[in-house]
């Protein structure tokens, strides 16, 4: 079954604030939240917890 452009939890991707490139794909509500994240994740690059922001 094809996917809706639509739809209720799309894919987003995270980029680490850092510099490093690093990024993580999970998924989000846009119900619950239509602006974009901004999640604290750890980047393996720099072995630190940073700031990831959604990139569209």
């Amino acid at each position: 079954m094809a996917r809706r452009s639509g739809e209720l939890r799309p894919k987003i991707t995270l980029e680490s604030t850092a510099g490093t490139g690093y990024r993580y794909v999970t998924r989000k509500s846009r119900r619950n939240t239509p602006d974009r994240l901004v999640v604290r994740k750890y980047d393996p690059v720099i072995r630190r917890h940073v700031d990831f922001k959604e990139t569209r």
